[in-house]
C-alpha cells in the first residue's frame, strides 16, 4: 500500500481540553487482587472504557435524512476517509516503519519449541528507533502546548505503551494485554487532540479503521513470522488465542444504524449484513474479511488453526448462533472485554500508569458488589482462578456428539478453563 505525503501539522480541535503539561513515565502498579479492584474503580480504567466505549459507536452505521437510507463503515472504503487528520497517515507510516524492521530480524531457522528467538532481536531494532519515530511521526506533528524542554517526557510516557503493543521478548508471546497497550498509546494521543474534529466520531472512527486495523495486521504478520505464543489464553475455551478488539468493533460495524446522537444499537443488524452463522463458513468469511474487522480476525484463525471451527474456535461457533443480530453480539463483547480483559489479573498486571492514564480514585466511581469481584476473578490465581466465570451460553449449530447424539460445545463433558458469556444466550 503506498501512502500519500506526509501532510502538514493537524489544527487543534476548537473543543480541546486546557493543554496537558506535566507528563510522567508509566509505571507498574498492579501486583495482586486489591490493585485490580482499585484499578476497576480509578481514573485510568474510566477514561480506557470511555474511549472504547466511543471507538465503538463510531464505527457503527449512520443514518441520513433519507428515510430506510445509511452510511455504513467498512474497512478500506472510500468514505470512511473524508476529515481524517494527517495523524492517521503519519501513525500508519509508523506502523510501516516497524513492519519493515521484519527484513533486519528474519525468523531463526533452527529448531524450536516455542516462539522464535529472532522476535528477540526485532524487539531490540525497535527499542532502538520507536523513540527517533516518535520525534518523525508524533512530536514533529502534534499541536499541543508543550515547552520543549517538556517534549521528552511527553514521548517517554507515550513511548512507554506503543512498546508495550507488539508482545513480550522474554515470553515470545502476544495477547489482549499487548493490544490493550495500543489502545493507550492511541488513547494519549486522543486525549492530546491530536486526531483533529473532522465531524461528530470522525477522528474516532478513522482511529479504528485507519489505524487500529493496520496494526492488527502488523501483530498478525510478527505472530506468524516469529511463530508467537498466546499470552495468557485460556486455550479452545478463549474467544481468540491473540485479540479482542476486531470482534467488538467489526460487530459494531454491522449493528443497525443510529442516529448521529442515538444510543449504540444492542440486537438487530444492518440490512445486507452477513448472517452471525457466516463466520463458521470459510468461503464467506473470506468473503468479508476485506470490509469486516470481525471478519478479518476469523479470516486469520482459518490461516493459522486447523479442523472444524466448531473444534478450535467453539466460543465463536457458539457466537455464531446468536439469533438477535450483530448489535446483541457487540454489546456482549463489550461486557466480556471488561470481564476477561479488564478485570483479570494476569492481563492488566502489567498495565503501566502515568499523567494521562492515572492511578488515581474517580471521585464518580461506584464501589464494586463483592458478587462482581469474584465473578470477574479478580486475582493473581490460586484454587479455582480458571473456573468458567458465568452462566452457560449460546447453543450454536448442531453438531454430531458421541455416538452420534446432538451435542453443543458449551455442554462437553471435562474441563473447560474459559469463561462462558452470559449475554449469548439465545431466546429459544
Amino acid at each position: 500500500m503506498v501512502l500519500p505525503t506526509l501532510p502538514t501539522k493537524v489544527a487543534r480541535p476548537a473543543d480541546k481540553s486546557p493543554p496537558h503539561h506535566k507528563f510522567e513515565k508509566p509505571v507498574k502498579k498492579i501486583y495482586d487482587g486489591a490493585d485490580v479492584s482499585f484499578f476497576l474503580t480509578s481514573l485510568a480504567y474510566r477514561d480506557l472504557t470511555t474511549f472504547i466505549l466511543q471507538l465503538n459507536r463510531a464505527v457503527v452505521a449512520r443514518k441520513t435524512i433519507v428515510k430506510d437510507e445509511f452510511v455504513a463503515y467498512p474497512l478500506y472504503a472510500p468514505n470512511v476517509k473524508a476529515g481524517w487528520a494527517c495523524q492517521n497517515i503519519c501513525l500508519r507510516v509508523l506502523l510501516e516503519k516497524l513492519d519493515a524492521l521484519i527484513d533486519e530480524a528474519p525468523p531463526d531457522t533452527g529448531p524450536r519449541r516455542f516462539g522464535n528467538v529472532s522476535f528477540r532481536l526485532w524487539y531490540k531494532l525497535m527499542e532502538e528507533r520507536v523513540r527517533d519515530l516518535l520525534r518523525t511521526y508524533v512530536a514533529n506533528h502534534l499541536e499541543w502546548d508543550v515547552p520543549a524542554e517538556d517534549m521528552e517526557s511527553a514521548l517517554e510516557e507515550i513511548e512507554a505503551y506503543l512498546l508495550g503493543s507488539f508482545g513480550s521478548p522474554q515470553r515470545l508471546d502476544y495477547g489482549t494485554g499487548h493490544e490493550l497497550s495500543f489502545i493507550a498509546f492511541l488513547g494519549c494521543l486522543w486525549k492530546l487532540g491530536q486526531f483533529g474534529s473532522g465531524g461528530p466520531t470522525v477522528p474516532e472512527r478513522s482511529i479504528v479503521l485507519g489505524i487500529i486495523q493496520p496494526y492488527l495486521t502488523l501483530v498478525r504478520k510478527l505472530i506468524v513470522t516469529y511463530t508467537l505464543e498466546p499470552a495468557g489464553s485460556h486455550g479452545v475455551w478463549g474467544l481468540d488465542d491473540n485479540s479482542f478488539m476486531p470482534y467488538i468493533f467489526g460487530s459494531a460495524q454491522l449493528s443497525p444504524a443510529i442516529e448521529e446522537g442515538g444510543d449504540t444499537p444492542t440486537e438487530g443488524s444492518l440490512p445486507g449484513a452477513p448472517e452471525p452463522s457466516s463466520i463458521s463458513k470459510q468461503n464467506l468469511v473470506e468473503k468479508e474479511k476485506d470490509t469486516n474487522m470481525f471478519f478479518s480476525a476469523i479470516n486469520f484463525i482459518f490461516e493459522v488453526k486447523k479442523g472444524p471451527f466448531w473444534e478450535h474456535s467453539p466460543m465463536l461457533f457458539d457466537i455464531s448462533g446468536i439469533k438477535d443480530g450483530w448489535g446483541k453480539i457487540n454489546k456482549g463483547m463489550l461486557k466480556m472485554y471488561d470481564a476477561e480483559v479488564l478485570c483479570k489479573f494476569p492481563v492488566v498486571q502489567h498495565f503501566p500508569f502515568g499523567s494521562l492514564f492515572r492511578w488515581e480514585k474517580d471521585p464518580k466511581a461506584k464501589p464494586l458488589p463483592a458478587s462482581v469481584l469474584n465473578s470477574y476473578q479478580v486475582g493473581s490465581g490460586g484454587p479455582g482462578a480458571q473456573v468458567s466465570t458465568a452462566a452457560p451460553w449460546a447453543v450454536g449449530a448442531p453438531l454430531p456428539g458421541r455416538n452420534g447424539n446432538i451435542q453443543a460445545p458449551s455442554a462437553r463433558p471435562g474441563p473447560q478453563s474459559g469463561t462462558k458469556a452470559p449475554w449469548a444466550a439465545t431466546k429459544r
